[in-house]
């Protein structure tokens, strides 16, 4: 029977996991107040109309998260570049060989369920980093177009910054359908994203899953060291 020494690694600084989950949250409100925005549901009332203002709070609490959205976005722009090496932007965006490679063996694992040949990253793994990198401009879809729309109706000068894009997507049909189609590829992201989390969790037993609520992952000692020799040579 054979044993590894484990390592106690602190990756996910504070910011980072605040940004991860008041995200995460805001998606949520964004896409359940979204739905029922494009489609609105058929409710009897006895009262007055305004007496309720049922969809109005719909829209004053999607219209807040988008701001929220927004925000937490830049800041996470922001820590790309003052973070530590975790959360660093050259994570995120193919700059060799050897991060396509990485990418290659990591879809092997998780599509193929290859056996003995997990791939221990300390931080994330090069499919992951790339696929974060694929929602961060879906990110920046959903603010053109979301905000794009809301310009029209809003005195907000940070709404009226986008006032350009119903021209550049040839009209606010054009530019809430594809505000709409984004909407379904980030719930179909999350079912992804929250299943591949617990694979590898299972897979790795690296506290994968505790990582995003305490920052720290359990590395093997000789990972830990080959890793580290990497980030600090290149």
């Amino acid at each position: 029977m054979s044993t590894h020494k484990l390592r106690r690694v602190f990756v996910w600084e504070l910011p980072v996991r605040i940004y991860h989950w008041v995200n995460a949250l805001a998606i949520v409100v964004l896409c359940v107040t979204g739905y029922f925005i494009g489609k609105p549901p058929a409710m009897m009332f006895g009262g007055e109309a305004h007496e309720r203002y049922l969809f109005g709070w719909i829209r004053f609490i999607h219209f807040v998260s988008a701001y929220i959205f927004l925000f937490n976005f830049v800041f996470r722009i922001y820590w790309g570049f003052v973070g530590n090496k975790y959360a660093d932007w050259k994570n995120f965006i193919p700059t060799n060989r050897r991060y396509f490679k990485e990418m290659w063996h990591v879809l092997k694992i998780d599509i193929l369920l290859m056996k003995g040949k997990e791939h221990l990253s300390v931080g994330h793994n090069a499919l992951a980093g790339f696929t974060y990198f694929m929602m961060f401009l879906m990110f920046l879809v959903q603010i053109i177009t979301g905000f794009g729309l809301y310009a029209a109706m809003s005195q907000s000068w940070i709404a009226g910054m986008f006032a350009w894009a119903p021209y550049l997507f040839g009209g606010d049909i054009i530019l809430r359908q594809v505000h709409h189609i984004t909407m379904w590829l980030f719930i179909l992201f999350a079912i992804i994203h929250v299943y591949l989390v617990f694979y590898h969790d299972y897979v790795e037993g690296r506290g994968e899953v505790s990582s995003m609520a305490g920052g720290w992952k359990f590395i093997e000692e000789e990972v830990f060291e080959d890793t580290h020799h990497e980030k600090t040579s290149a």
